[in-house]
């Protein structure tokens, strides 16, 4: 055969040709695209681990799910067909692009954290309950970024979280999975887009060192302001003080010199009230003119 022949695609008849175990490999490579658990074979006595769910059939039919344990089976009639784990997983969303609601186109990528709650809604609720979770929080995540616009995707990215996980909740609850919580990993806006952020960050930046610089030439001449206003101040009150100071010691002045000329006069009268005082008045006062002269 020709290599043109080997590479073409095999068609419907010639596909139902190929073994059965080729047929089912390749089926549950397609299907379960995070790898579901294979099922282990039924010897009639099996142990479940902890933390694990087996989904047993009787005769193709759902009969009951294994707890952790020694349990027993009959061989031949029943058979595990679903294993889970029920403990809290983390699944990687492939990166996809959205539109936000100012048509700005980004690509976003997140991890989500599910666990299986219910194995027998999980087993035939939905073929993979994985790969619809991821299908789901996919197209979640585009419906709640497009109802807002790029800046408060970027600055409510938790509140964006907690509304993702909500609708996939509410969504997922017949397909036995719980999603615990949702994380964008990445945010990639284009490149358009990134340098316009850029220089409005940068322009973000200048505009607050200019607000400071202007701060702190307001701060100054405030500053400078109130020392000299503070300087006035205290020097007007250092003068007043001053000429108050001044006031006073002239009015005591005037009072002792008042007090001494009345205690003066006082003692002249008791002087000219008493005997000879007259005369001894009379002998003094020529005295003090010929002084007033000489002086």
């Amino acid at each position: 055969k020709t290599p043109e022949m080997l590479a073409r695609p095999l068609g419907r008849a010639a596909s139902r040709r190929l073994p059965n175990a080729a047929l089912r490999t390749t089926q549950r490579h397609v299907s379960n695209y995070f790898g579901r658990m294979s099922t282990p074979w039924n010897p009639g006595i099996v142990v479940v681990p902890q933390q694990m769910a087996w989904v047993v059939e009787t005769f193709g039919r759902y009969d009951k799910v294994l707890e952790p344990g020694l349990r027993f089976l009959i061989p031949l009639v029943q058979r595990v067909s679903y294993v889970f784990s029920l403990k809290e997983e983390a699944i990687s969303v492939p990166s996809q692009t959205a539109i936000t609601r100012d048509n700005v186109s980004v690509s976003i990528d997140g991890v989500l954290f599910v666990k299986v709650t219910d194995a027998y809604r999980a087993a035939y609720g939905v073929e993979d309950p994985h790969f619809a979770v991821t299908q789901l929080a996919q197209t979640t995540m585009r419906s709640e970024i497009g109802k807002i616009t790029l800046d408060r995707m970027f600055e409510e990215r938790e509140v964006l979280n907690v509304n993702i996980v909500s609708s996939i909740n509410a969504a997922a609850a017949d397909w036995g999975i719980q999603c615990l919580r949702y994380e964008i990993r990445d945010i990639t806006p284009p490149r358009a887009i990134r340098a316009a952020m850029e220089m409005q960050a940068e322009a973000e930046r200048r505009k607050r060192a200019l607000v400071l610089d202007s701060e702190g030439e307001k701060d100054a001449e405030i500053n400078i302001a109130t020392g000299k206003k503070m300087s006035r101040v205290l020097a007007s009150e250092a003068s007043m003080q001053e000429r108050i100071n001044l006031g006073k010691g002239d009015a005591a002045a005037v009072e002792a010199h008042a007090q001494a000329t009345a205690e003066a006069t006082r003692l002249v009268a008791g002087a000219l009230g008493a005997r000879d005082g007259h005369a001894a008045t009379s002998l003094r006062l020529p005295g003090q003119d010929v002084k007033a002269l000489k002086g």
